[in-house]
């Protein structure tokens, strides 16, 4: 349905701490097998260390990894040595002006940077889907601060994606539970239609 209604990359959310949506590594796995060329596969994942992040991959096969929490220093060129040819974007959750110095930091090391809504310092870490907007102020500043591309996420829907672009001017939107349904938590093919229409307007 994403790819039919003009999505650039399909996400795979691997097992985390909290929060919707999350597949096996064998389910992510058989999805991005099946991904077309030129469709981007990104498999989001809360693991932390370089010998995980490899062997996780080494299983799905996706073409980016959305790195959902910090890393240690040095981890980023570990794992450009290990899977080269595999992007690295790195989740930066903006929880206050402190996330732009953290995003400056990072952004020679990856590929893009993502700013999403959650929060790593909870009991619990939130490290995505929690469908809240964040400071998007502080995002259009961090976009404006680093040379790599910025994606955001965080709350997003069909009612404010064209806000957000205009806003913050991302390279790109990411989103979950903004186009979801049901009890089933599934994709709702008339909250996708019109996120790619507002998209499309921008």
């Amino acid at each position: 349905m994403a790819i039919e209604a003009g999505a650039s990359a399909i996400g795979l959310v691997s097992p985390m701490p909290s929060g919707p949506g999350p597949i096996s590594n064998e389910k992510a796995a058989e999805i991005a097998a099946q991904v077309p060329p030129g469709i981007d596969s990104f498999l989001l994942t809360p693991l932390q260390t370089v010998d995980e992040l490899v062997e996780q991959n080494r299983l799905v096969k996706a073409r980016t990894l959305q790195l959902v929490d910090e890393l240690p220093p040095g981890a980023h060129a570990e794992l450009r040595r290990a899977m080269p040819g595999v992007k690295l974007v790195q989740v930066i959750h903006v929880t206050g002006p402190e996330s732009l110095d953290e995003a400056v930091k990072v952004a020679p090391d990856v590929d893009a940077i993502l700013l999403d809504s959650g929060n790593p310092s909870l009991e619990v870490k939130e490290l995505g889907g929690t469908g809240r907007r964040h400071d998007w102020a502080i995002s259009r500043q961090i976009r404006e601060a680093v040379d790599v591309p910025i994606w955001l996420a965080g709350g997003l829907n069909p009612d404010n994606a064209r806000e957000a672009i205009e806003t913050v001017r991302p390279f790109a939107l990411d989103l979950c539970s903004g186009i979801r349904s049901g009890e089933g938590y599934d994709l709702d093919q008339e909250k996708l239609n019109r996120f790619m229409a507002a998209v499309s307007l921008a």
